[in-house]
């Protein structure tokens, strides 16, 4: 027998006589269920307009009398006697757990039915289901319409577009509000800027349950972070600020360069090498990972090349009404990179097709298209809507084969940001914006979804009772819907989503505990002592020692003197007049006598006039032959008196 078997059957010995449970213990992991339930969004009927559908107790009672009472029928839905009152009626097979698989026998065997139910839906039995299903439609049944009607009604609007909503997690650490959103093509990666002048790095693969940034950025001291946006490969993104210089940086936050800034003495805008003014919008080409689009408040935008930072590739001065400088106030590209839309600061819609020859003439204007600012200008993917968004509380619906009038005006849209944005969900069957909170009302920052071919109000979802809405987006991969909120001392960024229908992103950094504290991570402080360094880098003596030596020196440590009254004593002299001493007895004495202050100041003079006559000492003597006799004029005074 070997060495190592022998090891073996002695090691097998010890283990044998110790429980199995001694030695290291597996890590008790949290079930995603109860992780998914801290995340629940809380829904009031009172406030909603238009609330989920939930369980009411007459329904919780249904479904315990449905536990307790077995049915022979699995789907009496179909059953002959549909129509009566007192019958159950169960509809569809139960909701499953997340993480399940139920097999065909448990399926028929299992009376009991968890969660509210589903209406049925017939599809292969090799493909698997995600998310709750759409209502069916073409269901045999004369008597069941009705049925179908009232489950539209209850089941269908907002869960019909399978808008993730259940549950909501917050990426905080902005201190004022969250003004810019990006997130890349792949949904892993989420950029955040905010007026308090940085720009935080999230990765949702690195990122656990705390939900921490791992990178902030400040681009340009003492300037608002204005709009972010990815590269098509997502290797870089631009950032653009309140500064008139765009900056380019790569996926981990590293500088890759920033573009030149303009002469601001030059009239002529084309003649500028860049902007010379602060940036309002920037975009990156959809298709093009080397050119950028950006917008300015001198009233111009600007297509550059990533590669040359020197100067832009095109100039695009809009048409203006009247002459002067109207600053641009947003800019975007259309899916295929080959149009541009411009929002003008004098409420016009201005576009420009790409072709050989273009230049700053638009190929479409529309004037006073809003009545303020326009904040958001998004094009559809098929190239024949284009939506607007406005500081007139007012969001529009264009057709862009006939833009002489919108399709639709939606109002009673507040929007206090000029960066407050438009977004279409992954399959562009609705869009969304968000409100900002106006001061007398209680509605607070709402994430609004309209129906793109009804242009109807679809929900109205609470993000937060007291910040505003700026930002959105629908992440077509991750399934997610994203909502930056803030006003003057806080900011974040609210991220929508449900277990059942979305995929990745905050699912798995709501998934993973951060790690616990272990005695090994203790790291000490290290203190470097330099007794030869400067003393403004000086180490301070500790206070007990500057207090003992304080103590010790007699000036530092005497009392002041309080002020006396009386005569004094102990060598002091109290009410004095002076501040020595032989002033002190002069005047008390009355060897010193101030009377000059009662004197008539002439009459001092002319009491010395005889004796300069008799004794002259100085200019007197040397003109005492030629000077003639003086004759001093007699005062008012006495002439009064005779």
């Amino acid at each position: 027998m070997s060495e190592n078997e022998q090891d073996e059957e002695i090691y097998s010995g010890m283990r044998a006589s110790f429980p199995i449970s001694f030695g290291k213990q597996s890590k008790s992991q949290t079930p995603l269920e109860t992780i998914h339930k801290s995340t629940l969004r809380s829904v009031d009927s009172s406030k909603d307009p238009n609330p989920f559908p939930s369980l009411s107790s007459s329904s919780k009672t249904w479904l315990h009398s449905l536990k307790n009472k077995p049915s022979s029928n699995p789907n009496p839905r179909f059953s002959d006697n549909v129509g009566s009152a007192d019958d159950d009626v169960v509809i569809g097979p139960g909701r499953r757990t997340l993480g399940t698989v139920v097999e065909e026998d448990e399926e028929e065997n299992d009376d009991e039915m968890i969660g509210p139910p589903r209406p049925p839906v017939i599809h292969d039995e090799d493909e698997v289901e995600i998310g709750p299903p759409r209502p069916p439609v073409g269901v045999v049944g004369s008597e069941s319409d009705d049925d179908d009607d009232d489950d539209d009604d209850l089941a269908g609007g907002v869960n019909a577009y399978r808008i993730p909503l259940n549950n909501e997690i917050v990426l905080k650490g902005h201190t004022k509000v969250v003004s810019a959103l990006a997130i890349d093509h792949s949904g892993s990666r989420v950029l955040s800027g905010s007026y308090d002048y940085t720009v935080r790095m999230y990765d949702f693969q690195g990122m656990n349950a705390r939900l921490e940034s791992f990178r902030q950025l400040e681009p340009f001291e003492g300037h608002q972070v204005r709009s972010l946006s990815w590269s098509p490969t997502a290797d870089r993104f631009l950032c653009v600020s309140g500064s008139a210089v765009a900056k380019i940086y790569d996926r981990d936050g590293l500088t890759l360069g920033e573009f030149v800034k303009g002469d601001m003495y030059i009239r002529d805008l084309k003649n500028t090498k860049g902007h010379i003014s602060g940036l309002t919008c920037g975009e990156w080409h959809p298709k093009d990972r080397e050119t950028i689009l950006t917008s300015s408040e001198d009233g111009s935008l600007r297509i550059w090349d990533v590669n040359e930072f020197k100067t832009q590739k095109q100039v695009i001065k809009p048409r203006l009404s009247k002459p002067g400088r109207v600053p641009v106030t947003t800019c975007t590209w259309n899916r295929d990179g080959k149009c541009i839309a411009g929002g003008i600061g004098d409420g016009s819609i201005q576009i420009w097709n790409i072709k050989p020859g273009w230049g700053s003439r638009p190929d479409i204007y529309v004037a006073a298209a809003h009545s303020d600012d326009i904040t958001c200008l998004k094009f559809s993917s098929d190239g024949k809507t284009l939506l607007s968004r406005s500081f007139d509380c007012s969001l529009k619906v264009w057709d862009l084969r006939q833009m002489k009038e919108p399709v639709r005006v939606l109002e009673d849209l507040p929007n206090n940001y000029p960066q407050c944005n438009i977004a279409f969900s992954p399959d562009e069957q609705l869009f969304l914006t968000g409100t900002s909170i106006e001061r007398d009302s209680t509605k607070g920052g709402l994430l609004c979804f309209y129906d793109r071919a009804k242009l109807e109000l679809v929900s109205k979802v609470g993000i937060s009772p007291t910040y505003s809405v700026v930002q959105c987006a629908w992440h077509p991969k991750l399934n997610q819907v994203f909502a930056t909120v803030g006003d003057k001392h806080n900011g974040a960024t609210h991220i929508l989503y449900d277990p059942s229908l979305s995929e990745r992103g905050a699912l798995v950094s709501v998934a993973r505990a951060p790690r616990k504290k272990s005695i090994d991570d203790f790291q000490p402080q290290p203190q470097i002592h330099n007794p030869h360094a400067l003393p403004l880098f000086r180490d301070q003596p500790s206070r007990k020692r500057q207090r003992e030596k304080i103590l010790k020196d007699p000036l530092k440590s005497h009392k002041p003197e309080v002020p006396m009254n009386g005569p004094g004593h102990g060598g002091r002299v109290g009410t004095t007049k002076g501040s020595l001493l032989t002033q002190y007895l002069l005047k008390q004495g009355g060897l010193i006598k101030e009377t000059w202050m009662d004197e008539d100041p002439r009459e001092a003079i002319l009491k010395y006039a005889d004796v300069a006559e008799k004794d002259p000492k100085f200019i007197a003597p040397a003109y005492s032959q030629t000077q003639p006799e003086p004759v001093f004029a007699k005062s008012d005074s006495e002439d009064d008196e005779k």
